[in-house]
Parts: structure tokens; C-alpha cells; sequence
């Protein structure tokens, strides 16, 4: 096996030995392709297949990468990959030129190339393109994949994104659809009366959410800033200012591990809206979901795995204890007190901290006997004050909040709250983050006294919700990891 690989390294580093080579050949006699800094395209490879009727026997210019080349004597055949797919070519010394044909023989698959010729269809019917002149425009000096094998090792697709664009025409259109998503979002956003704005990345207090920050240092300042982990305050502060409708979809960082669903940059949406409660956030959730899924995919019947989630049904709405109870069969309205919260925890295996509350059990219980259950659109509404630390409680039970977490595919896909405007009862919410983060909770939140003080200066009843844009990508591409739908997710460093 050692003398196997062994064997194939040395044939790929001649390989691309002979490929420099090449490229040193072609700027001995003046053909370096490096020098060249445009191509005048015409047309691209999708857009004349869809319009062979009005391009057969016309003149179109494409650029792109020789993905097959076959030489057969005084014609050949190559295969041109760009942005919509990929085109034959019908290549022939005839009408190249025999300096020309000899020149496109040398060239390797990888290569960039612009080609001119007329559109026509070849005997068994393949829209082509008859090439009369072509000009390399790029030197391939490395070895692609192989093409039946492809690039399949997921860690190396990861890391070289730009080789898996090549090889995986499905990895490209699943990066399509995620631009067209995010556009579809702020189409439908825009529609509604709301405005897009951008706020910091660098903070001195990171809060709006229970994560861990990253930290660094302010040189100019000398002062240590922490990355966001949120959106929310700073657009809170936006809805005070009197904007009443403010949206930002915007990366933030969390200093976590990754897995299947989680990487520590990700892209989140939060908007904001005056006048508005968690209910308002909820007809928005589904009619969001539904224009996206319409607007990219053309159907609100999306295949996820071996499932097909359905979003034109009204999505269920359930209170998290009511959850508890139908899924874990435990009634959480007759536990009274935090003692016996940890005794029933404890009955069922579930690991807690001596700090945590009945609230925070509730939630544990959810997340152990709920989550992968709810696979269809779910809103769980009514989540415990104490993980809830920038919500309104609900007015008729105080020990709960007008919260609900979107779940599908038994996933949270959205967060939302009718939004605390109270400074007073917000600065003994902060009060008690603080107490968390001093016995050892580092997701815990610090007090902001600006964002009190805003809250002190005014806000209306506000609803607000967090999406969560990678995990919708990976519903709408039917993707199994996030990583699957980041251009460049976080790996580890290959010189540890």
C-alpha cells in the first residue's frame, strides 16, 4: 500500500514537472498567458443550449476550464467547464490552423481557455460549439482529481473549496442557491417596510446571546474588545432611535467546537420590529420560509434526508412544557421548586449544575426527550425566565416568556421574543447573568449600561427573531452538515 502511494506521488510531481515545463516553453517563444488581463465573453455554456434555436450558426465566445480533451488526428474534441456548466467543442487542425492545433494538443486538462467558434449540433445531437480559434488564458500547474473517482474526501473538499467547486457540480449549485436565498430573504424583508443596517463586529460587551466570545486587543486603544455573538443589542438600541423596522443579516463568532450543525463563524439574520409581539415574529417565520422555498426552489415540499418537510402546512405551535409532557411524558407544572426539578433530573439521568433552576432543567429535559423529534415545522413557545434573559415574561405565569425557537428537521432554525423593554426588570435579568458568570458560567451575560440606558430612554413593544441563514441554506440544498453550506468553514491548522 506504502509503495502504491509512494509509486503515484512520484507520477503526479512528474506530471506537474512536465506541466512547468510547458508554461516555460510558452514564455521562451513569447505565449505567456500570464500577460493577458482580459477575454471578451459572449455567451456562457447553459445560456446557449437554452437558446440553440436563435445560436445555431452564429458566432459566441465562452471562457473556462478544459475539463476533457480528446486528440484524434487532425480533429479532436474538449469539454469547457464555466459558471452554468459545461460545452463540447468540435476542434479540427482545419480550421485552427496547423500552428494552432499543435499548440491546443499541448494543452492539459485544468487549463483555462477562451474558444470563438460557431454553435451548431453534432450527428448524435450534442449542442457544441466549432471552434475557429483558442486562446489559453491560464496554466493549470497542478493535477486535478481524476474524474470518475472526483474529489471525495470530505476533510481535503473543505479545505481546497476551490478544487470541490471544480470537480462537484452539485457543491456549485448548492453555493448558487445559498446567494439566492440570502437575496430572496432581503427581497421579502425590503417588501415588508424593513431596513437593512449594519452594526459592529467588535464590541466591548458581547451580548444578545449565551455563547462564549472571542477576544482580542485594540492596539490604538489599548483595550480588550471581544468579536459579536450576537446582533441583537446593538439593533435594539436602532428600534429605540425610532427606525421600528431594522434588519441585519451579518457574520458572528462564537467561541465553540464544531460539529454537524455548528461552526464558530456563522451567518445569522436578526430583525427587529416596533409595535409587534412574539405572535407577529411567528406569521412572519412561516411567511418568510415559505416566499424563500417559493421564490429559489419553486416548491414549499422540500426533500431533507428521508424526509419531505412541509411548508405550507400552518406550522405547530406548542409550549415547551406542554413539549416536555407529550414527548417525555413529565408534567413540569407539578414540579414546584428547583429541589425537586434536580431530584427529577436526577430520576432521569440528566446531568445539572448546582446553580441551575427549575427553569433550566425544563429546558435540559426539552433538549434531551424533544429536539430530534420535532422534524416538521414546530414553534416551541414559552421558554423559563432563566434562559431567557432579554424577554418579556409572560404576563398570566411570570415564571415563563413570550419566546418560541423555530425547530424542523430537529433543528433550531430561529429564536424570537417578545423583546424586554422594561430597564428595570432588564438590569435584575443582567444582575443575575452576572452571578451566573461568577460561579463558572462562561455563556453567561455582563451588564450593559448602555443598552440600559437606551432601554431607559424608551422602547416600544418590540418583536425580534435571530434565523439562523446556514441551517435554512442546508434545509433548502437538502445538505446534512454546515459545513456543507460555508464556502470556507473553520478546520484545523495542518502545521499543528
Amino acid at each position: 500500500m506504502a509503495e502504491e502511494k509512494k509509486r503515484q506521488e512520484q507520477d503526479v510531481n512528474q506530471l506537474i514537472k512536465v506541466r512547468r515545463e510547458k508554461l516555460a516553453n510558452l514564455q521562451e517563444e513569447g505565449h505567456d498567458p500570464f500577460v493577458l488581463t482580459k477575454y471578451d465573453v459572449t455567451n456562457h455554456s447553459q445560456e446557449i443550449k437554452d437558446h440553440f434555436d436563435e445560436l445555431e450558426g452564429q458566432d459566441v465566445s465562452v471562457a473556462g476550464r478544459m475539463m476533457q480533451k480528446r486528440v484524434m488526428g487532425k480533429a479532436s474534441f474538449c469539454n469547457i467547464q464555466d459558471l452554468q456548466g459545461n460545452i463540447q467543442s468540435y476542434v479540427a487542425r482545419d480550421d485552427l490552423g496547423v500552428e494552432e492545433y499543435k499548440a491546443f494538443k499541448k494543452l492539459d486538462i485544468g487549463d483555462i481557455i477562451g474558444l470563438k467558434g460557431k454553435v451548431f449540433k453534432t450527428k448524435t445531437g450534442e449542442i457544441s460549439i466549432h471552434a475557429t480559434e483558442i486562446t489559453l488564458l491560464s496554466k493549470s500547474l497542478q493535477i486535478l482529481p481524476e474524474k470518475f473517482h472526483g474529489l471525495t474526501n470530505t476533510d481535503v473538499r473543505y479545505r481546497q473549496r476551490y478544487v470541490d467547486l471544480i470537480m462537484n457540480q452539485e457543491v456549485k449549485d448548492t453555493f448558487i442557491k445559498r446567494s439566492k436565498i440570502i437575496s430572496a430573504i432581503r427581497q421579502y424583508l425590503d417588501g415588508e417596510g424593513f431596513m437593512e443596517v449594519e452594526t459592529p463586529m467588535l464590541v466591548s460587551n458581547a451580548g444578545g446571546a449565551s455563547a462564549r466570545p472571542f477576544e482580542t486587543h485594540f492596539n490604538a486603544l489599548d483595550e480588550d474588545v471581544k468579536l459579536r455573538i450576537s446582533l441583537e443589542l446593538y439593533l435594539k438600541r436602532l428600534i429605540v432611535g425610532g427606525l421600528e423596522r431594522v434588519y441585519e443579516i451579518g457574520r458572528v463568532f462564537r467561541n465553540e467546537g464544531t460539529d454537524t450543525r455548528h461552526n464558530p463563524e456563522f451567518t445569522l439574520m436578526e430583525l427587529y420590529q416596533a409595535y409587534t409581539d412574539y405572535y407577529g415574529m411567528m406569521d412572519l417565520s412561516e411567511n418568510l420560509y415559505r416566499y424563500v422555498a417559493k421564490t429559489v426552489l419553486g416548491t414549499m415540499q422540500l426533500p431533507y434526508g428521508d424526509v419531505v418537510i412541509d411548508l405550507e402546512k400552518p406550522f405547530e405551535r406548542i409550549t415547551m412544557l406542554d413539549a416536555v409532557k407529550k414527548y417525555a411524558d413529565i408534567d413540569f407544572n407539578e414540579v414546584h421548586t428547583d429541589e425537586e426539578a434536580k431530584a427529577l433530573a436526577d430520576k432521569h439521568h440528566i446531568e445539572y449544575e448546582e446553580r441551575h433552576k427549575k427553569g433550566d432543567i425544563l429546558s435540559m429535559f426539552f433538549e434531551e426527550f424533544v429536539e430530534d423529534k420535532l422534524i416538521q415545522p414546530t414553534f416551541v413557545m414559552d421558554h423559563p425566565v432563566e434562559i431567557s434573559p432579554l424577554t418579556k415574561r409572560k404576563p398570566d405565569a411570570p415564571e415563563y416568556t413570550e419566546r418560541f425557537e423555530l425547530f424542523i428537521t430537529g433543528r433550531e432554525m430561529a429564536n424570537a421574543y417578545s423583546e424586554l423593554n422594561d430597564p428595570i426588570d432588564q438590569r435584575e435579568r443582567f444582575k443575575a447573568q452576572e452571578a451566573l458568570l461568577a460561579q463558572g458560567d462562561e455563556e453567561a451575560n455582563t451588564t450593559d449600561e448602555d443598552f440600559l440606558n437606551a432601554l431607559e430612554i424608551g422602547m416600544p413593544p418590540t418583536g425580534g427573531i435571530g434565523f439562523g441563514i446556514d441551517r435554512m441554506v442546508m434545509l433548502m440544498t437538502n445538505s446534512p452538515a454546515i459545513r456543507d453550506v460555508l464556502l470556507f468553514p473553520t478546520m484545523k491548522s495542518l502545521e499543528k
